[in-house]
């Protein structure tokens, strides 16, 4: 694990934009931004960018090679499901992957009744909320306990700027989002590789609680995964060992993921309608150190940081040259 000394010195060099202009049809997202190449590739940069509450909060060191290593893991140990997007990884950051007509759904798969957003099962079943997704749920819940089974909960994918909806599997299909048959396999793929996770999540010491899939079709109309898998940023995870005698205790889970600056934001004022807080130096180092040991607890490798010296933009520039 890096030293918080190491993460704060890497503050003043984190990596809020990759823009590239030799590189052509740029599109930004709230944490990636993205080159389609004219003969079907698309180049993914994920920067340090950090987005929650459907905002760009602030740069956290190391997030973005964070996100692409882990996904990197997650897309090799799950390739046997279901075929990915990926072709291959010029740059720690980076990602290079077959161009998708992507779905206009995301796949949510849950264990346990958690959250903080206002598309969460736990947000809405707080609220006096029963029937959720096409589900319905019992009386007497607390937050953060496990279902009775894994639970589909998707929801529309909103643009950049906008806000993720709640919908249930009917609703998909009666407004032709996908086909009948494409939820089916949907549906089979997204449990399938949220079962994956879970295991080799347990075998080091981890709860995998959910997670969102992005799915997207190939020139031959195959369901093909795209974006990115079981990272801290689209998924939560909690440290198996505290969770039992936190839960009965009333506290929080030990996460390493999002919600910790989710939790940190909630507690500090209404992300929906007010203005969010500036998030201190002291809470970025503790993030960055959540998302790495996410990392290296799931995948058994140390992280290894950029070399000193080397900007990040700069060495992402000088890996993607020949895609120039």
């Amino acid at each position: 694990m890096l030293s918080s000394a190491v993460i704060r010195a890497a503050i003043s060099g984190v990596l809020t934009e990759a823009a590239i202009p030799e590189l052509p049809n740029y599109y930004r997202g709230k944490v990636r931004e993205n080159y389609d190449l004219p003969d079907g590739r698309r180049i993914l940069i994920s920067t340090d960018r950090q987005s929650a509450f459907d905002q760009v909060l602030a740069a956290v060191p190391f997030k973005g090679q964070v996100l692409t290593q882990t996904a990197r893991f997650w897309f090799e140990a799950t390739k046997d499901i279901c075929p990915n997007h990926v072709i291959e990884y010029p740059d720690p950051n980076v990602v290079v992957g077959r161009h998708l007509a992507m779905l206009p759904i995301e796949m949510v798969v849950r264990d346990y009744l958690t959250g903080s957003t206002d598309t969460s099962i736990w947000s809405m079943y707080k609220a006096g909320r029963r029937h959720m997704y096409g589900l319905d749920f019992p009386d007497g819940l607390v937050k953060n306990d496990k279902l009775p089974h894994t639970i589909l909960t998707p929801t529309t994918k909103a643009a950049v700027g906008g806000h993720d909806a709640p919908i249930s599997p009917d609703e998909i299909v009666a407004a032709k989002l996908v086909t009948p048959a494409q939820w089916d396999e949907l549906a089979r793929l997204s449990l399938a590789l949220f079962a994956r996770g879970r295991e080799i999540a347990a075998r080091n010491g981890l709860i995998l609680v959910d997670t969102k899939f992005e799915f997207g079709l190939d020139q031959n109309g195959r369901i093909t995964l795209a974006d990115e898998i079981l990272t801290p940023d689209s998924s939560r995870y909690w440290q198996a060992s505290s969770y039992a005698a936190r839960h009965a205790a009333g506290e929080e889970p030990e996460s390493l993921d999002k919600e910790f600056l989710r939790l940190w934001i909630a507690a500090r004022c209404d992300p929906y309608t007010q203005p969010l807080p500036e998030i201190p130096a002291d809470t970025l180092v503790e993030f960055s150190q959540k998302y790495i040991s996410l990392f290296e607890t799931v995948t058994g490798l140390p992280f290894e940081p950029p070399a000193d010296g080397d900007p990040v933009k700069e060495r992402i520039r000088r890996n993607l040259a020949k895609y120039f």
